[in-house]
Formats: structure tokens, C-alpha cells, sequence
């Protein structure tokens, strides 16, 4: 709302109360109009929404005692757009643009000085009543809450993502109200933060800090008959059940964001965010590093000594072949590539085969008779004489 259109609306008459009015007719008045014209009573109505937002304004008006008081004096000063000269000016009224006035410096006039208004023109002088210099008395959006939750995935739901069921709590727009906060459906502007929802207040340095307003505790409105069920909040607690996808590759602990799947926003603002923090159990044969899924692979002391084919088992696939060279030590790992985890491009890490070297706990006749051979055959071979040859050195 500008200046002009501030001196010139009678918000006496959109109200339909006499100028000497009490304030409790003017909140009787009020509230009358607002629920015949409020747009939940009439859906799809753009002339009811716009007489809704009329009566809105005068009662911001007209509703704070002190707003209305400067209201008034204006209005007194300046007429319906016409200026009143005084008892010793050239006599009679007489009107001019009120644009010239309020719009700022008149084109050919002074910019300071006794002829001028400071540059800004009277627009100064009358902004800051409701309008914070021509901003407009305007309730804020306001956006939602974030939500955190938790969920809890298989070992494989984690390398190939999955859709979970995530039931939530959160704050959501009052059914009793319809999010208003009032019980007739009808709050008012706050007045000191002129719906904003936030003060500012100097901190020295020419600076100034940006703080939720306390009486309207943020939201920016206040109602005057406080809600039963969100006690004037506007908003009460909803529980509902949401789909959420978790990608595919995601790591135990790790938090994901979903953008506007938080709680709703409060006259139109944006819905807040959803953290999701993953856990994820574990799998009785694979692990994982990264991208890279591992598993350990016994083998026999013969594969492990004149080398061979080995099948790997793989995540939810067919299993692999690797081909073990002679003499593999126990502990070796090997890569079957494109079998690990997902990553955020599409392609998948590794699989990291570590071979264990099995020794048998009972041996038959026939194996034990070979590996005494196998003993005799090796008997000046000392797999331990580097070993102290490296800790006499040391």
C-alpha cells in the first residue's frame, strides 16, 4: 500500500462504521465482514478475495489505536487527496497531484532545503507508519519446519537403493483454524512487526540484527480469539506416511536431504526439508569400502600352492571365476571389476576378493601319508630363515 493510497481509502467506509466508531464496533464490524467475505466461504469468488483483503487492511488500520490515530490526522491534513490550506494560507481548498507529493522529488523542485521534503518527499514522513517505506502491510510467507528421521535398510536395500515407507510427525496447517491461529477464522496483522514476522534492532556500527518477533512469536499474525486445539499457533501436529526413495550406494550414517518434504509453509511460503539418516545392517558375507564391495574366499593349501580356478560368490548375481596364479600367499586380494556398489554416476565400484588359506582340522589316512612326504621332500627348506636373518641385521 502507498502513502496516497493510504490518505486517500476510507477505511471508515470499507468497514461501514461511523468515524467516531468505538474499537469494539470496529472489531464487531470486522469480524462480521471477514467471515461473509473470507475465501474458504467462497471458493473460486476473486471479487470476494479482494473485498476480503479490503477489510483486512482497514482493520489494520483501524483496529491499532495507534495507526488509526495517525490515519486520522493524515486523512485531517490532507483531505481525500485534496489539500486544506490553513486559516492564513490563500484561502479556499485546492487540489494538486497527490503523486507529486508522496512520489519524491517533484520534477523543477528542490531536493533539500526549506522548498523540498529531504528528497523522499512526504512518502518519508508516512512510510514508516505501516508500510516500512512503501513495502506494503503485508503478511510474510513463512517457510516450513525441517523434519529429521531415521530409517533402516537391508545390506543389499543399501547397494541397490530401494522406496521405504516413512511414517512422520510434524507441524502442519491447524484443521480447526484452517491454520489461522483464531477461532473465528479472523487474526489480525501484527502490529509491531507489521506481519513480517521479525524486528530489527541496532547493534552499533550503523548494523542491525534481524530477530523473530516476540509478541507474534514469528508467525506474524495474532489472534485475538486463540484457537482451542493449535492455541493460537496455527499449526498442530500431523502424522503421515510418505514413499521416500533412497538412492542406491548410500552408506551406513549417512544423512540425505530431500528438498520440500518437510513440514508445509504457512500462507504460501515453501515447504521445509527432510533428513533422512540411514542406518544399515550388516551382511553375513560381504563388506564394504566406498564403491568397493569385499569378501573373504577360503582356498586349499594345494590352490594356494599350484594355483587354479576359483568361484566367487557376488552380491544378488552370478558368481564369478578367478584364476589363481601359482603360489598365491595367504591374505592376497584380488579385483573382479564392475561387482561392488553403486556410485552417483550409474556405474558400479569393485569386488575385493581376499583369499584365506583353509587348513584342514582332520585329516584321512591318504592326506596325512602325502603331507608327511611333502615335509620329507621340503625338510631343508626354512620358511623362517629370512626372518631371523632380517633381526640379527636389525
Amino acid at each position: 500500500m502507498s502513502t496516497k493510497d493510504f490518505v486517500e481509502k476510507d477505511y471508515y467506509k470499507v468497514l461501514g462504521v461511523p468515524k467516531d466508531a468505538t474499537d469494539a464496533e470496529v472489531k464487531k464490524a470486522y469480524r462480521k465482514l471477514a467471515r461473509e467475505f473470507h475465501p474458504d466461504a467462497n471458493k473460486g469468488d476473486a471479487k470476494a478475495e479482494e473485498r476480503f483483503k479490503e477489510i483486512s487492511e482497514a482493520n489494520d488500520i483501524l483496529g491499532d489505536s495507534k495507526k488509526r490515530k495517525e490515519y486520522d490526522e493524515a486523512r485531517a491534513l490532507f483531505g481525500n487527496g485534496g489539500y486544506r490550506a490553513g486559516p492564513g494560507g490563500a484561502g479556499g481548498n485546492f487540489n494538486f497531484d497527490l503523486g507529486d507529493l508522496f512520489g519524491g522529488t517533484p520534477g523543477g523542485g528542490q531536493a533539500g532545503g526549506a522548498g523540498g521534503f529531504g528528497g523522499g518527499g512526504l512518502g518519508d514522513v508516512f512510510g514508516g507508519l505501516f508500510n516500512r517505506g512503501g513495502a506494503g502491510t503485508r503478511v510474510q510467507p513463512r517457510r516450513g519446519q525441517d523434519i529429521e528421521s531415521e530409517v533402516t535398510l537391508s545390506f543389499t536395500e543399501a547397494v541397490d537403493g530401494a522406496t521405504v515407507p516413512l511414517r512422520m510427525s510434524s507441524q502442519a496447517p491447524c484443521k480447526a483454524c484452517s491454520g489461522t491461529g483464531d477461532r473465528n477464522g479472523t487474526p489480525r496483522v501484527c502490529p509491531t512487526c507489521v506481519g513480517t514476522g521479525q524486528v530489527s534492532r541496532g547493534s552499533g556500527g550503523g548494523f542491525s540484527l534481524t530477530d523473530p518477533c516476540v509478541d507474534c512469536k514469528g508467525r506474524g499474525l495474532i489472534a485475538e480469539d486463540p484457537c482451542e486445539v493449535c492455541k493460537g499457533s496455527g499449526r498442530a501436529k500431523s502424522a503421515r506416511t510418505m514413499q521416500v526413495r533412497i538412492p542406491a550406494g548410500v552408506l551406513d550414517g549417512q544423512r540425505i536431504r530431500l528438498r520440500g518434504k518437510g513440514s508445509p509453509g504457512e500462507r504460501g511460503g515453501p515447504a521445509g526439508d527432510l533428513y533422512v539418516v540411514v542406518h544399515v545392517d550388516a551382511h553375513p558375507v560381504f563388506g564394504r569400502k566406498g564403491d568397493n564391495l569385499t569378501v573373504t574366499v577360503p582356498i586349499a593349501f594345494t590352490e594356494a600352492a599350484l594355483g587354479g580356478e576359483v568361484k566367487v560368490p557376488t552380491l544378488g548375481g552370478l558368481a564369478v571365476t578367478l584364476k589363481l596364479p601359482a603360489g598365491t600367499p595367504n591374505g592376497r586380494t584380488m579385483r573382479a571389476r564392475g561387482k561392488g556398489a553403486v556410485r552417483k554416476d550409474g556405474t558400479r565400484g569393485d569386488l575385493l576378493v581376499t583369499v584365506e588359506v583353509a587348513v584342514p582340522k582332520d585329516l584321512a589316512p591318504e592326506a596325512r601319508e602325502a603331507l608327511e612326504a611333502y615335509r620329507k621332500a621340503t625338510a631343508e627348506e626354512d620358511p623362517r630363515a629370512e626372518l631371523f636373518q632380517a633381526a640379527k641385521g636389525a
